[in-house]
């Protein structure tokens, strides 16, 4: 009893202080109902820590998986992004490259990668040198280019196209 008191003192995360005092009051004789009003727990919750706790003392009750170190530390990270905030063009092949090459790591899923990308400030939906806003030459054609004409300056809308028949015949 004076190791579950002890780990609840050492201020544990809120899941294992909730199991911890779940089991903590069973031990000292309170009724599953009393314990469930105050921790707003089930009655299936205080039997399984408590049976936990029994079998494997304080280790019962914790929490059992505790996530992967990251892959890049800040430090490493900070210089990827800054490496990706200084190119003109990005490439998620060539990102891969330079991480592999610089820290010797290599992410299992793309969506690493694209979390970079993210934080550097870069959208990787669609590939482009630089913001076309920041060119108003761009803006300016691209504006005058009408998707009903070919940008010659002739006109071409659906359904004017006439097409005649194997006879020579017009339809």
């Amino acid at each position: 009893m004076k190791e579950l008191d002890t780990f609840i003192s050492s201020n544990p995360d809120p899941r294992e202080l909730k199991r911890a005092i779940a089991v903590r009051m069973t031990l000292r004789g309170h009724p599953h109902r009393e314990i469930m009003k105050i921790l707003r727990v089930s009655s299936g919750f205080i039997s399984k820590w408590k049976q936990a706790f029994v079998i494997n003392e304080i280790e019962g009750i914790k929490l059992g998986y505790q996530g992967s170190f990251a892959y890049l530390n800040s430090e490493e990270k900070t210089q990827v992004i800054s490496w990706l905030k200084e190119k003109n063009t990005w490439n998620l092949n060539e990102l891969e490259y330079y991480i592999a090459e610089q820290f010797n790591v290599t992410f299992s899923a793309k969506s690493s990668y694209y979390d970079l990308f993210h934080e550097a400030g870069i959208s990787w939906k669609k590939s482009q040198k630089t913001n076309p806003r920041k060119d108003p030459e761009a803006v300016a054609r691209k504006k005058r280019c009408d998707p009903a004409r070919d940008c010659r300056g002739t006109s071409s809308p659906k359904g004017s196209q006439q097409t005649t028949k194997s006879d020579g015949s017009s339809r």
